[in-house]
């Protein structure tokens, strides 16, 4: 399934208990075709697709499957995309409700070649909520 994701995605509302981004002015809307991604070349799948939504800042005539504040997240995160996410627990999540879910998720990133980083840097969102997750969750 063809999908908005990543900055685009986080400044557009999901159906999440999330803030998202909030800089929306400052984006080019008029590329968001360019910026569509593949479902089914993701580990993620089809997870936290929000299908058949408007985009308030795009043609209000065409329909968008569009990636929850998460999943937009963890698309980031799996791409490397560490400077554009920093803050991503208090700046775009703004709730603990979601942790155990994203951490899930995450831990499925394990096998990609830029872990360590992905590790690194959610140890830095997180702290030891995540180290204690991955240490219980990990095999």
């Amino acid at each position: 399934m063809l999908y908005l994701s990543g900055i685009h995605a986080l400044n557009t509302n999901c159906q999440l208990n999330t803030t998202g981004d909030w800089h929306s002015s400052a984006l080019k809307w008029n590329v968001v075709n360019q910026r569509l991604v593949d479902s089914e070349k993701s580990i993620f799948g089809d997870y936290g697709i929000e299908t058949n939504k408007n985009i308030p800042f795009v043609n209000e005539k065409n329909k968008y499957n569009v990636a929850n504040h998460i999943r937009a997240c963890l698309d980031m995160l799996a791409e490397g995309k560490f400077a554009e996410l920093q803050g991503m627990r208090k700046d775009f999540i703004c709730t603990d409700e979601y942790d155990n879910e994203i951490f899930e998720k995450v831990l499925l990133l394990k096998t990609q070649p830029n872990w360590n980083a992905i590790d690194t840097f959610m140890e830095k969102e997180y702290m030891l909520k995540w180290v204690n997750h991955k240490k219980n969750n990990l095999v």
